[in-house]
């Protein structure tokens, strides 16, 4: 069980919550809190102050003052016009990661909700019950209003639901649980949606993906290297301590443990002097991912226990602030920063991949091919490859540094970060894509070479991926191979022996 309190959610936890699909509650005294300041949020409205959100309209609509008669429509009004997302949903793991940190904000006791309204998300994470969330329409300021809106209706048994699989209105599978709507009142609908939740769950899922893919994309670059008889002095560690950035050092110890017994590699001078930088970089280039992976990292850990509605309650209520938490620059930021690094690990993959298979770059048959000229072998894999590269271009052009005002001006700068989450997360796709084109061509380059003469690391992934995708012997659909590749390296988590076993996957 993982007990939320608003405070001291980490990725491990998250990632229990997502992929374990482990239950949450919360702690007793971010009830306290969250009880202390809903009573501030009804003392305003009784005492009929005027305060953004909850005796006000929303926006431009700020100066209009609303009665205590129609607090709850203004509500239900806020929530059923902002839901105007469009497209395809949210993965399911991302409807949830949204649950579970929209919870999570408001355990703060900064937001003025009552406690139902937390348990009710709970109570949707442990049911399984996720809310479909269109991809488009936030602005990534004001919070992630328009994808927030359509997590809220499920609150209120309005719109649909993943549950068991399917896709379903929401008050059937609510009604299949037990689990009864509520009716939002003061500050509730606002607090629900003005947040950057949307980008911040598709992040979080986004950094998990990508860490996982950054290991896995230094056992095939290994595998490449015993494939290219390429030269292991490159990764000698006194050339990275030399220039210290400690996770190029680290990148370059891994190289070193996954190919340390190989009888593949070369040393300097032994048949060239030096190997094209595709593979003499690795450390440096994939090193330079790592530390944009550990900077994303942070600021994630940061957010998703932040409190990032509008206007937060403090001092059990003697003072209430309207500020700007909602926007999502510090996320955007790190969205945009993501997606070059991870695009950058397919750009130096890709050049790898070039030289597996082109045979003015190694002694290897031409395009890996069984008959060289009848049968065309990896030829159009490499294109393939070329074609993700040249997308994920176009995918990391910085979302952040683009604004459109809105709400009359109101709203006049935004931070595009629920756009920058969702590019990184494509680009991520595309370069696991990538990836797994590297591995085919490399697992058929040590075959060639000769299994035997391979390191033991390397060999033991050489084995478990010829259970996908098998030797080539004959031109075949390798659509299907690639498929086959990159789901297994979607779910699985590999694992070397180095005095003892070491998980390639924090």
């Amino acid at each position: 069980m993982v007990t939320l309190n608003g405070q001291t959610l980490t990725f491990s936890e998250v990632r229990r919550v997502l992929f374990d699909q482990e239950r949450v509650s919360s702690s007793d005294e971010s009830i306290r809190k969250v009880v202390a300041s809903r009573k501030a949020v009804e003392k305003i409205v009784e005492e009929e102050k005027v305060v953004y959100g909850i005796t006000t309209g929303f926006g431009k609509f700020s100066d209009v003052y609303i009665g205590k008669e129609d607090v709850e429509a203004l509500q239900l009004n806020l929530i059923r016009s902002h839901a105007c997302g469009m497209g395809e949903p949210f993965p399911e793991i991302v409807s949830r990661a949204m649950l579970l940190l929209r919870a999570n904000a408001l355990l703060k006791g900064f937001s003025g909700v009552r406690p139902v309204v937390i348990e009710r998300l709970l109570d949707l994470v442990n049911a399984k019950i996720h809310p479909v969330i269109p991809q488009q329409g936030s602005l990534g300021a004001s919070g992630d209003l328009a994808p927030l809106s359509h997590l809220a209706l499920v609150l209120i048994g309005e719109g649909e639901v993943f549950y068991k699989g399917e896709r379903t209105a929401s008050i059937d599978a609510l009604t299949k649980e037990g689990i009864f709507p509520i009716t939002l009142t003061a500050k509730e609908g606002l607090a629900l949606i003005n947040g950057t939740q949307a980008m911040t769950a598709m992040g979080i899922v986004a950094y998990l993906e990508a860490e996982k893919l950054a290991y896995q994309s230094e056992m095939i670059a290994a595998l490449t290297i015993e494939g290219l008889r390429g030269i292991i002095d490159a990764f000698d560690e006194d050339i990275h301590i030399a220039r210290g950035y400690k996770e190029q050092i680290d990148v370059a110890k891994r190289m070193r443990e996954l190919l340390v017994d190989s009888q593949l590699t070369t040393k300097q001078g032994e048949i060239r002097v030096q190997d094209a930088y595709s593979i003499r970089c690795i450390p440096q280039v994939h090193g330079a991912t790592w530390q944009t992976l550990m900077y994303v990292k942070e600021k994630l850990e940061i957010e998703m226990n932040a409190a990032t509605d509008n206007p937060l309650i403090f001092n059990d209520g003697e003072k209430v602030l309207s500020g700007g938490n909602f926007h999502g620059q510090p996320i955007a930021f790190a969205m945009d920063f993501l997606a070059i690094a991870i695009a950058e690990l397919a750009n130096i993959s890709e050049r790898r991949i070039e030289r597996l298979v082109n045979p003015q770059l190694n002694d290897l048959p031409p395009f890996l091919s069984p008959q060289p000229g009848l049968q065309s072998g990896a030829m159009i894999m490499q294109y393939a490859a070329a074609s993700l590269v040249s997308e994920n271009k176009t995918l990391a052009h910085p979302a952040s540094v683009d604004s459109i005002p809105s709400s009359a001006n109101q709203e006049d700068h935004v931070s595009m970060g629920t756009i920058g989450s969702r590019h990184a997360y494509e680009i991520i796709t595309n370069t696991r894509r990538v990836l797994s084109i590297e591995a085919i061509c490399a697992m058929q380059a040590v075959e060639i070479r000769g299994r035997e003469k391979m390191a033991q690391t390397t060999r033991e992934f050489l084995q478990q991926g010829r259970e996908f995708v098998p030797s080539i012997t004959q031109d075949r659909v390798f659509s299907k191979d690639i498929q086959a590749m990159n789901d297994w390296l979607k779910k699985e988590t590999f694992h070397f022996e180095k005095k003892q076993t070491r998980k390639i996957h924090s």
